[in-house]
């Protein structure tokens, strides 16, 4: 009896050490684009490094999920989770979420998770994008790239002119797996 005890409390101890691993900043749950399904990050990702990008269907830049696309399929395996995050703060994204979700998903293909329409700066910003903005800055335009390592810690900021496939970036990822 006193192992059963000793062991549920071991186990406790570790439940408790992990949910209090994450960051507040991830310790959130948001709805995905067009979809009724909530992520939580610290439930689905809790342990793996994460590129986090702001997004917009009508940038200049859109046409990189072309790129990301093909870095959660090269990384995906390696442990990396790209995650998206539709914003409309730089007035680019769709009106609609459904037709954002037609140039996500349709348009450029992508399978990694693209969250619903939030802000990412300024006070309204969601509470990743504040979390990530007070460690590494807020992003300045859409496409900023956000490195985070499998603990949460925020390792690097990109902005929009780093594209997927830019070495600086891909040495990043590398460095994070």
């Amino acid at each position: 009896m006193k192992t059963l005890i000793s062991t549920l409390a071991l186990g406790a101890a570790l439940l408790s050490a992990n949910a209090s691993a994450c960051p507040e900043y991830l310790n959130n749950s948001m709805r995905k684009l067009a979809s009724k399904e909530v992520i939580n990050f610290c439930e689905a990702y809790a342990g793996k490094p994460m590129l986090i990008v702001n997004t917009a269907s009508n940038c200049g830049y859109t046409p990189q999920f072309d790129g990301l696309e093909k870095l959660h399929k090269e990384y995906e395996s390696k442990g990396l989770v790209v995650i998206g995050f539709s914003s409309d703060t730089f007035f680019q994204e769709e009106n609609d979420e459904g037709d954002a979700a037609t140039v996500c998903y349709e348009k450029y293909d992508v399978s990694f998770p693209v969250m619903a329409t939030s802000p990412v700066r300024g006070g309204k910003a969601n509470p990743v994008f504040k979390g990530l903005g007070e460690a590494k800055g807020y992003p300045t335009w859409n496409f900023n790239k956000y490195l985070v390592d499998a603990q949460g810690n925020v390792v690097e900021h990109f902005g929009s002119n780093v594209g997927p496939d830019d070495p600086k970036l891909i040495s990043g990822i590398e460095g994070v797996l």
